[in-house]
């Protein structure tokens, strides 16, 4: 009993020593962005549904859409609820178990012949962690959860963002081929005024020559952006959760060079980005599930105390289970402690400081992507801005080029060349106006998706 005495007093004087002892995670936070010249640093105001910035009905259609069908949004739901079962779990190991039995039984003798037992006994089984164990696999198995809600907005977030994405690339497409489709329809106009003017004289078989090279070239690029537009529409199939349809508008080509960039939209202090991005809030809640399993190993290497209790009625027939017999009932409790086991528990222990720290090393590079992916946005937004405004000028100027270009053929003033050069020149500077608007929409989502969307 002295023995015993003893080694429950000096197991209560490493109780303080039961867990491990954990390095945090080091991250220098920016004050603020370096790229916010046209960008307020007030606290971001995005609300959830951050799409409808772009003021776009069917984008917001698409989007819903896709959030309500997408399969792998719908496997991220049920790991949450996988995550919830495994906290009840570790919350009924806390509890007692309480069962019951029932027993029947007969021996035989030379004596007495046949003696028959019946039994009904309740039991009760509690094991109480001394040193914290079920506490910190319940710790582990919230925060499990939280990660997994976490991750579920991430998709929610990475869905949304993909959807938004193809959205403006397929629109960009559609303007592609309707810029070569008008293209083809000027250019074969031309052609076949060449042609009259051929026929009388007035024109040369080279310039008629290069007219339909020009007709020939517009028209090869058609195909080539059909088939683009086809693509992307069954790509946004795909991340809908539908069947290959058409989603598009009637004027679905015009609407790319709508301005319906978000205005005004904050993108407040990196401090902020610890709380609000989906990856950097699942990597913090997964630092903690690691550092409560390190703290479950802790305590494995530590004893444990297990309570058990029978009790019940017996008799020798079943008649005599409902009349007065007397209650039976027995008790016992056992302090466990490990030993001795080659340094299992140990390296056990040591495997899960390990990962607590590699956790670690994950959420500080968690940290450092996000940062970067606010900043990048940022400069893209800024610089793609001047690109446009000044594209749109150039492609004014080009336009009137060709037109004086045509004007000034037809009084001979000029060799058909310069008319070739002047229609490429247009051609090309159109289709590139086209992906400089669509690309700084898709660097508004991705700005959106890097501030971590409206969660709050």
């Amino acid at each position: 009993m002295r023995n015993t005495l003893l080694l429950i007093v000096g197991m209560a004087g490493v109780l303080s020593g039961c867990t491990p002892r954990l390095q945090p995670p080091q991250v220098d936070v920016p004050v603020a962005y370096r790229y916010t010249d046209r960008f307020t640093s007030d606290s971001i105001r995005l609300t959830t549904q951050w799409w409808t910035l772009f003021g776009d009905s069917t984008l917001n259609f698409l989007v819903e859409r896709a959030l309500q069908q997408n399969n792998d949004l719908r496997t991220a739901v049920s790991r949450i609820e996988q995550a919830r079962a495994n906290l009840r779990i570790a919350r009924a190991e806390y509890l007692p178990e309480v069962g019951a039995s029932l027993s029947a039984g007969a021996t035989y003798n030379r004596e007495t012949r046949i003696v028959q037992s019946y039994a009904v006994e309740p039991t009760l089984q509690w094991e109480i962690s001394l040193f914290g164990s079920l506490r910190h696999a319940t710790m582990a198995a919230r925060s499990e959860l939280a990660a997994t809600e976490w991750a579920c907005r991430g998709v929610e977030l990475s869905l949304a963002a993909e959807v938004a994405t193809t959205y403006f690339t397929l629109l960009q497409y559609e303007r592609d081929l309707l810029i070569a489709t008008r293209t083809y329809a000027l250019r074969s106009e031309s052609a076949a005024l060449i042609d009259s003017m051929f026929r009388f004289g007035m024109s040369s078989g080279v310039d008629l020559e290069q007219a339909r090279s020009l007709v020939y070239s517009a028209e090869s690029d058609i195909p080539r952006y059909r088939n683009a537009v086809q693509e992307t529409l069954l790509a946004l199939n795909v991340l809908l959760g539908d069947v290959p349809q058409d989603y598009r508008g009637a004027e679905v080509g015009e609407e790319l060079l709508t301005d319906r960039q978000p205005e005004a939209l904050t993108v407040g202090l990196p401090s902020e980005l610890l709380q609000r991005r989906p990856d950097i809030m699942q990597a913090y809640y997964q630092l903690q599930q690691a550092a409560a399993q390190a703290g479950v190993a802790r305590s494995n290497r530590f004893p444990s105390l297990t309570l058990t209790a029978e009790g019940g009625i017996g008799a020798a027939s079943l008649k005599g289970l409902t009349s007065s017999n007397p209650a039976v009932w027995s008790a016992s409790g056992s302090l466990v402690a490990p030993l001795f086991n080659f340094g299992r528990l140990r390296s056990a222990e040591r495997v899960a400081v390990e990962a607590y720290q590699q956790a670690a090393y994950s959420y500080e590079q968690t940290l450092l992507t996000a940062f970067s992916e606010v900043e990048k946005a940022l400069s893209q937004i800024s610089s793609n801005r001047e690109q446009i405004d000044r594209y749109g000028e150039l492609v004014a100027s080009y336009r009137q080029i060709v037109t004086m270009a045509h004007a000034l053929y037809r009084n001979g003033m000029v060799d058909y060349l310069d008319v070739i050069d002047a229609e490429r020149t247009l051609y090309s500077s159109q289709m590139q106006y086209v992906n400089l608007v669509a690309q700084q929409y898709i660097n508004y989502v991705s700005l959106c998706k890097a501030l971590g969307g409206g969660w709050q």
